[in-house]
């Protein structure tokens, strides 16, 4: 097999042993430090990058004409937050052999999928992309973040995800949808995800996404993670575990007073109470909500145990 067919060899990209040997590079000069290999008889110069896309084009000219990256792979290539960092993923038409290789996770094509050129690789689109997932396995949490990405990414829009999920059927559509549905524009991290999506899956009134305070002119002053903008309350995730430098420590104080003069309450919740005491975290919003008027039930719905399993350590 060879990838670069009818085209002048160039070892800065995905190349075989076939390719090598028509281009007259010696096996004992391949299989030194000079090239690092990607796959199974996939090799590459040890200085170039191997790149997700590199590796994604490789595995797509490895297997049969029509194939295209998918699923996770297909979703960062657009620019969106897929999950831990695994094989290159690729769909290859129905009745066509997959590739076995290791590094490479061979899918069978969906029926008349939707498939795009993005920089010279050939991808699901980004709507697909996700309920390929979906159909994968990917939990409900996971998914969310990676159509928040996707839309942060501007790789389509809410209406463009919508419309690709209600075209979907088979495995995954059902969690694909609910993803979907809990998709927002505006969002920055996944972590912002993770937090908003504790709250909503616990039964908690859903905060705003993206609310930004402005002066009497329009311009924004500050812009927040989670709102409850007519309670004045406000919930941040906050990714540092400790203050950088004295400057930032003094920018905290000076918005942080800024915000009390204005009325607003906010709740910055670190990592831990996320992923080790998310239970903490749902006392402290439901109690923010309550002294504000909210009628907030006492036991939370039990849907966020299953993917913030941190409850165990929050009470003794």
């Amino acid at each position: 097999m060879r990838l670069q067919r009818d085209e002048p060899f160039d070892d800065s990209r995905p190349f075989t042993r076939a390719d090598a040997r028509a281009a007259g590079l010696p096996l004992d000069e391949l299989l030194t430090r000079r090239y690092r290999r990607l796959f199974y008889d996939v090799h590459l110069r040890a200085g170039a990058r191997p790149t997700l896309r590199v590796r994604a084009q490789a595995a797509v000219g490895l297997n049969a004409l029509g194939t295209y990256a998918s699923h996770a792979t297909s979703v960062e290539l657009w620019g969106g937050v897929a999950p831990e960092p695994g094989p290159v993923h690729v769909s290859v038409p129905d009745g066509q052999p997959r590739s076995e290789r290791r590094g490479i996770c061979a899918h069978r094509s969906v029926p008349r999928p939707d498939v795009r050129l993005s920089k010279g690789v050939r991808v699901s689109a980004p709507g697909q992309a996700l309920l390929e997932m979906a159909a994968d396995g990917v939990d409900l949490v996971d998914l969310v973040i990676a159509a928040d990405s996707l839309l942060r990414a501007e790789a389509l829009d809410l209406d463009e995800l919508h419309e690709a999920a209600q075209h979907w059927r088979g495995r995954g559509s059902r969690v694909g949808r609910r993803a979907v549905s809990l998709a927002r524009v505006g969002v920055d991290s996944p972590m912002e995800t993770r937090l908003r999506l504790l709250i909503v899956l616990a039964g908690l009134p859903e905060p705003e996404v993206d609310h930004r305070l402005r002066d009497e002119v329009g311009t924004v002053l500050m812009r927040f993670d989670l709102s409850y903008p007519a309670l004045k309350l406000l919930i941040e995730y906050d990714g540092r575990q400790h203050a950088e430098d004295e400057t930032q420590w003094k920018s905290d104080v000076r918005r942080r007073e800024t915000l009390d003069g204005l009325g607003l309450r906010l709740l910055a919740v670190l990592k831990d109470g996320i992923y080790q005491r998310p239970l903490e975290t749902l006392d402290r919003v439901a109690g923010a909500l309550r002294e504000r008027g909210v009628r907030v039930r006492r036991s939370y719905r039990p849907e966020w145990e299953r993917y913030f399993p941190g409850r165990s350590s929050d009470r003794t």
